[in-house]
């Protein structure tokens, strides 16, 4: 329960703080009191991250190179199960504790094998409190270790054990196997898990781990034209980083024949490069640091960058292809249509933040810096087809920054920061408080006049879009800026882009609202205009979705009403449900009508269903995996229609695409 100013206050107006007022938070107490600080959140995130906690313990025992299967379970109940063929959490007594090791493990935080350089070289886990934190956030969580050729079994309930440990009979193999259900009281949200996202990240995970064979089980029954089945897909990966790269880039067209491929253990730091240009204007380059994805980067991607920038514009300079070029490149100009993935294994990674996504130890950096720049030039030499393409290519880069600055200044002129006003088409709120703001954008003007007509003046804005914009997956940066739905939208955030270093840096420190919502029809035309809007956001704006600024409003499909009752539904379930409840079970007694669109509501209704915070649904926009992100998006709003066909077809009766 969280404490505020009121509830400590006394009825004199003071308080008191005195000893009594000091907590001593025994075991996993604090972090069932603030799961936040251990996971990230108590939503759809941070569940799936216990899911992480444990698998990442698999991962480490294959890292130290005693396993090479991993399975993982949703089962019937909706509970995880994770089993390696590792060495089995150690089970002896532990003279200190007073109890097993696994009781330890399990119980205690920081407790763990990763502290010791000779049970681990490298661990994903380093801070020691992943287990014991799924097993504080658990109603119920079940270790089972095959060891020293016998089984044993211990249950634990919320973080404490609820048996002593057990010994079950014997066993000729090794390993672990961790049932746990996560416990409602804290994922008030949500304790379903989503096949989707444990997929993409044991996918990731085969690539970045070459040679480990991980499987997903989904043994929820999936009924389909009558038939019940259950989901299993299987991920292994030979040669890693290499198909990790033309995974990401199968809708994309190659501009080299090969991948350049870098593996350097000389120094301290084993370091894994893979990396390809392609024709696309994005740059998609992803780091890790011991499995763990530094979605902010960090040393080992500074380094990278620096070898990449020095090495081939000493080439190309050396080439003498950049003799016409009438002005500098930069930095940003050789990583557009790059795709790379950067894996780096640290003994001891100082991560900024118990979240770990970036990455802070100087010495990576040298590391990577010197791998990258005596490979890459030998690359280059020994391939010139190939590095002639990249040069053309940066040329290319750098001659559409240079048209992009005048397309980026006439928007930075416009932005309200430059005193030059909001567009026409804002209507904007009063609140001044950032914090309190949101702005919707609406497909169309006549549903942006029934969203004026319907919101809250008081915090809520509409920015009305005409119809579709541009797909920035397929048009140069200047061409982007130019396009005036887009300059209207920079403008009205109040945020500023761009400088000639990294002509895609977003400075958000001037944004105007909290929320940003999109708003579009509930249908196809609909659902194309968001996933625009949204790779917009993905490609330029990919701070406001990390910082959570990012929702998309949920319309309803439908009103049933009979007489003065009625009953608005947002899907097929709850439509058949209000029409049994109202209708009586008669079809023919209620009368159903089908919103197709958001004009098709006038302003009372939209308020009611859509805009009001304390009856609307709103869903907010995350990024689970950037990389499988990048995938999707340059899948659905690329060039290549054959990948985006078989995608629908395997995908439509799973999942629905949001983000």
């Amino acid at each position: 329960m969280s404490i505020n100013e009121n509830e400590l206050a006394k009825p004199n107006g003071k308080s008191d703080y005195t000893a009594d007022s000091i907590q001593v938070l025994e075991g996993l107490e604090a972090v069932r009191m603030r799961p936040a600080m251990y996971i990230g959140d108590t939503g759809n995130k941070g569940l799936h991250h216990l899911v992480y906690e444990v698998v990442d313990n698999s991962i480490d025992e294959a890292l130290a190179g005693h396993c090479d299967k991993i399975e993982v379970i949703i089962n019937e109940d909706g509970s995880i199960t994770v089993i390696d063929n590792g060495r089995g959490i150690p089970v002896d007594y532990h003279e200190k504790e007073k109890k097993s090791a696994l009781e330890v493990v399990l119980t205690v935080l920081h407790a763990g094998g990763k502290f010791d350089k000779d049970s681990y070289k490298v661990s994903g886990g380093l801070h020691g409190v992943g287990v014991s934190c799924v097993n504080a956030l658990s109603v119920k969580l079940l270790a089972e270790v095959h060891r020293n050729g016998k089984v044993y079994k211990q249950e634990f309930s919320r973080g404490k054990a609820i048996t002593e440990l057990q010994t079950l009979g014997e066993s000729d193999s090794t390993g672990t196997i961790i049932t746990f259900l996560p416990d409602s009281d804290i994922f008030t949200q949500t304790t379903t898990f989503n096949f989707e996202i444990l997929a993409s990240r044991l996918r990731e995970l085969a690539f970045l781990n070459k040679g480990i064979r991980l499987s997903l089980i989904d043994k929820r029954e999936l009924v389909e034209n009558g038939t019940t089945h259950f989901r299993k897909e299987e991920f292994y990966s030979q040669e890693g980083l290499k198909e990790f790269i033309k995974f990401l880039d199968v809708n994309r067209e190659s501009l080299t024949e090969k991948i350049i491929y870098i593996e350097s253990d000389k120094g301290e730091v084993p370091v894994e490069v893979a990396m390809q240009y392609n024709t696309s204007f994005a740059e998609n380059v992803h780091s890790y640091v011991n499995n763990i994805n530094t979605i902010e980067g960090g040393t080992h991607l500074t380094g990278f960058r620096r070898a990449l920038t020095r090495t081939l514009k000493k080439y190309a300079e050396d080439s003498g292809m950049l003799s016409k070029l009438k002005f500098d490149i930069n930095g940003d100009d050789f990583r557009e249509g790059l795709t790379a993935v950067i894996s780096v294994k640290v003994q001891e990674p100082q991560f900024e933040g118990q979240t770990k996504t970036k990455l802070g130890n100087p010495e990576v950096s040298l590391s990577v810096d010197q791998a990258m720049s005596e490979a890459l030039a030998n690359y280059l030499e020994e391939n010139p087809k190939d590095a002639r393409n990249i040069v053309q290519k940066v040329i290319l880069a750098a001659t559409a920054r240079h048209a992009a600055r005048k397309a980026r200044e006439m928007v930075q002129r416009k932005t309200v920061l430059s005193g030059s006003g909001l567009p026409g088409k804002l209507s904007d709120c009063s609140e001044r408080d950032p914090s309190r703001t949101e702005v919707f954008l609406v497909e169309g003007d006549s549903a942006g006049g029934t969203a004026k007509q319907g919101r809250d003046r008081s915090f809520q804005a509409i920015l009305p879009l005409r119809g579709k914009i541009l797909n920035v997956e397929k048009a140069m940066q200047y061409r982007i800026l130019e396009n005036e739905e887009i300059k209207n939208i920079y403008t009205a955030f109040g945020v500023s882009i761009g400088t000639d270093e990294d002509s895609k840096a977003l400075n958000v420190s001037g944004l105007r609202y909290n929320k940003i919502i999109i708003m579009t029809d509930a249908d196809v035309d609909g659902s194309h205009i968001s996933t625009l809007i949204l790779t917009f956001f993905f490609r330029y704006m990919i701070d406001l979705i990390n910082k959570g600024h990012v929702y998309i409003a949920t319309p309803p499909l439908y009103l049933v009403k009979k007489g003065k009752e009625e009953r608005y539904c947002w899907n097929e379930e709850e439509r058949l449900k209000a029409v049994e409840e109202i209708g009586k079970g008669k079809d023919g007694s209620v009368h159903v009508q089908r919103y197709k669109g958001l004009g098709e509501m006038n302003a009372e209704q939209l308020w009611d269903t859509t805009m009001n915070p304390a009856t609307r649904i709103l869903r907010q926009v995350t990024i689970e995996s950037a990389a499988e992100a990048d995938r999707i998006f340059s899948m659905l709003m690329g060039d290549e229609v054959p990948p985006r066909r078989e995608f629908i077809e395997t995908h439509a009766k799973y999942a629905k695409i949001d983000a």
